[in-house]
C-alpha cells in the first residue's frame, strides 16, 4: 500500500473520529485535521487537484446550514452525525487545498 493511500485512510478515520467522539477537544481535533490535511495535499496528483477543489466547494455548500438550509439535519436520527462527519472532511480537504495551491504556485514559478 502506498504512503498516499495510508495517509488518506488516516485522514478519513481521523475526520470521523473528530466528528463522532465528543471527548476530543475541538481545538485539538481541528489542529490534527489541519496537519493531516496539509500532508494529504502533498500527495494530490496534478490531475486530481480540480476534483479536490470542487469537493471542498460542494462540501461547503452542503454542510453550511445557511447555504444548504440544513438539509442534512432533516434526515432523522443520523442527519446530524453525517453533517458532523462531512464538516470534518471539509476541514481536512480544505487544508489539503492549501498545500495543493502552494504546490501550483511553486510549479508556476519554477517554469
Amino acid at each position: 500500500m502506498s504512503p498516499a493511500k495510508v495517509i488518506r485512510i488516516i485522514g478519513v478515520v481521523l475526520a470521523i473520529a473528530v466528528a463522532l467522539i465528543p471527548a476530543i477537544p475541538i481545538h485539538l481535533g481541528a489542529l490534527l485535521l489541519a496537519i493531516v490535511g496539509l500532508i494529504i495535499g502533498c500527495y494530490v496528483a496534478a490531475d486530481n487537484r480540480k476534483n479536490l477543489f470542487l469537493m471542498v466547494v460542494v462540501l461547503a455548500v452542503v454542510v453550511d446550514p445557511a447555504v444548504g438550509a440544513g438539509a442534512l439535519d432533516a434526515i432523522p436520527v443520523i442527519g446530524s452525525y453525517i453533517g458532523n462527519i462531512l464538516s470534518s472532511l471539509k476541514a481536512l480537504l480544505a487544508a489539503a487545498c492549501v498545500t495543493s495551491i502552494t504546490m501550483i504556485i511553486k510549479e508556476m514559478l519554477s517554469e
